[in-house]
């Protein structure tokens, strides 16, 4: 929490800083960066140097994170300054919000935030807002778009009732199906009915593909903020990129906490943060 408190006040510095300079270097302590394709540790400022040569980017977080998301804020705001933004993307918003985001945006004027901005986005409360305000508040005062990257909740249900048919062979690849199972499996804390299992694989699967479309869709050099999970080279989004469209790549950052082992399977860079107290969330849930 100390490191997520003293990047906050830098962030906050970096509101005041001159067009065309870098946002404040982040705190001494902000964990390890390595380029997982040839191990070098990276400083952050090298990082964004890296990560601002790639038209396509998505960065995977944990969502419970607040480092992560004061990181994903920080990256934002310096990858602006190396290059051109044109397009933010966000698994946490649905389709049918969009039209609240662009009337919003349409709206704004100068730099104020109307109240009650929660509620004027149809926020979901499964999205901790404490976590995700911030980096909405700055999106929304942007001139690119900011983009709906998910399924919407009618969707997922017609998902759930009867799963359409997923082309391509990287995404039906048989370890990929195995490994979304299992974590799958796990996310539910060992509970969901092997009944369901197909189901719950189709959901996972086609919000994968929906943020691939529209990744692929959005204005480049276009940013895509998502779960950890959603963000992996080996089993997410990046797979369906590569089945819809070979030759258009996306580069990849995963924040972890440490004492969590990503590989270059999985990413091409990896952000180290500091480990947070374990939640168990499967508690409350088992008798």
């Amino acid at each position: 929490m100390r490191f997520f408190v003293v990047l906050l006040s830098l962030l906050l510095a970096a509101c005041q800083s001159k067009p065309g300079v870098l946002p404040p270097p982040l705190a001494q302590d902000t964990g390890t960066i390595i380029d997982l394709r040839s191990g070098e540790v990276l400083t952050p400022l090298a990082l964004v140097q890296r990560l601002a040569q790639a038209p396509r980017l998505i960065v995977g977080e944990q969502h419970d994170n607040a480092d992560h998301h004061a990181l994903q804020l920080w990256l934002l705001r310096s990858l602006a300054v190396q290059r051109p933004q044109s397009s933010l993307l966000l698994e946490m918003l649905n389709p049918d919000q969009q039209p609240r985001v662009d009337g919003l945006k349409r709206s704004l004027t100068g730099q104020r935030l109307p109240d009650g901005l929660p509620n004027l986005l149809a926020w979901q409360p499964g999205w901790d807002w404490s976590l995700y305000g911030p980096l909405l508040g700055y999106a929304l005062k942007q001139p690119y778009p900011l983009l709906a990257a998910n399924l919407d909740r009618q969707e997922v249900r017609g998902i759930y009732a009867r799963a359409p048919e997923l082309s391509g062979k990287r995404s039906n690849a048989g370890v990929v199906i195995e490994a979304l199972s299992e974590q799958i499996r796990e996310s539910h804390c060992g509970l969901l009915p092997a009944s369901q299992l197909p189901a719950m694989l189709a959901v996972q699967q086609q919000r994968d593909r929906r943020m691939a479309e529209r990744l692929l869709a959005a204005p480049t050099p276009a940013v895509l903020f998502a779960g950890a999970f959603h963000a992996r080279k080996d089993l997410g989004v990046p797979l369906h990129l590569a089945d819809l469209e070979p030759h258009q790549e996306a580069m990849v950052l995963l924040l972890a906490e440490q004492g969590r082992e990503v590989n270059a399977a999985a990413a091409d860079y990896v952000w180290y943060t500091a480990a947070q107290p374990p939640q168990d969330y499967c508690a409350q849930l088992k008798p």
